[in-house]
């Protein structure tokens, strides 16, 4: 069931096309993710879904609501947590969740919430003495404490070490345990890849794919490649091989892309012709390696 529709979304500032016909629906119940550059249109489409800003064309639907007209119930509908988001230094935890349970109709047990997101033993403490990773979980509990369907989370990992990136990232994960719909919005193709069930590719304000992260991958080159250390004569055996779809050297290093039984291929043919390779390894194309073939440009190299 599709709880999210967004059809031909255009969204200008000034002369300026920032989204521009994106199309793409979100299944009830799964984590769906949108990634690009920065400055790709990514925050401007789930602003437009969350009702913080209004499109200058297309059509949206969030649990059957129009973003525009249905505002107010999308809102006890949909939590948000905002890239840049910020709390006055001195309000505590247990004080931000309980005023911002005030806003919502029918909100969770803050309190429950609190001791869910692991912030039971900073109550009392002020946003300003909270680390990085606490203020993160504080921002997801922030998100959920009206008992929302949908959780919008933009950019929720930027700027925290990686151990409290997996933190997070688990905690998403036990997010929609709960049967909440989260769409989450990153650069960083590793997160994606580890908790996306399908992801949308937006560039330059547009799709250029929707797909999961193991069919946007299977586009690249079959999927898996093969890298070595080896003279010459390599290149032209491996051209030859049914499995290879691309031999590229850099000095002697040798990668090679190709199909499922890469490895094996590579290896038989390598032993036919009497090389040894050496510094012998092989890996699967990352979400990354698809995001450049999709687009032709890495998506950390921030615009």
């Amino acid at each position: 069931m599709e709880i999210i529709e967004i059809t031909k979304l255009r969204k200008l500032y000034g002369k300026q096309v920032a989204v521009d016909d994106v199309s793409f629906a979100v299944e009830e119940g799964e984590i769906f993710g949108v990634v690009g550059r920065n400055g790709a249109g990514k925050t401007t489409t789930v602003e437009c879904v969350s009702g913080l800003r209004t499109p200058d064309g297309g059509t949206i639907r969030v649990t059957g609501l129009d973003p525009r007209r249905d505002r107010d119930e999308l809102r006890q509908r949909v939590g948000v947590q905002l890239q840049d988001c910020s709390l006055p230094d001195k309000l505590r935890v247990w004080e931000a969740l309980d005023l911002y349970a005030s806003f919502y109709a029918r909100p969770a047990d803050w309190r429950g919430l609190m001791q869910e997101v692991g912030l039971g033993q900073k109550r009392d403490t002020a946003f300003a003495k909270l680390s990085g990773g606490q203020r993160q979980r504080l921002s997801i509990a922030l998100a959920l404490v009206g008992a929302p369907r949908v959780a919008i989370l933009d950019e929720l990992t930027t700027g925290l070490d990686p151990q409290a990136r997996r933190e997070t990232w688990d905690l998403i994960e036990q997010v929609r345990s709960r049967g909440v719909t989260i769409v989450l919005v990153t650069h960083f193709m590793e997160e994606a890849e580890r908790l996306c069930d399908r992801v949308a590719v937006i560039d330059g304000g547009r799709v250029a794919a929707v797909d999961s992260p193991a069919g946007l991958i299977a586009r690249v080159d079959g999927g898996q490649r093969v890298s070595f250390r080896g003279p010459p004569g390599a290149d032209s055996i491996l051209r030859s091989v049914p499995e290879v779809s691309g031999v590229t050297r850099d000095g002697e290093n040798v990668t090679v892309t190709g199909s499922e039984n890469l490895l094996l291929a590579v290896t038989t043919a390598l032993a036919a012709g009497q090389i040894v390779p050496t510094g012998l390894r092989t890996e699967r194309a990352t979400l990354d390696d698809a995001f450049l073939a999709l687009t032709g440009r890495p998506a950390t190299d921030a615009s």
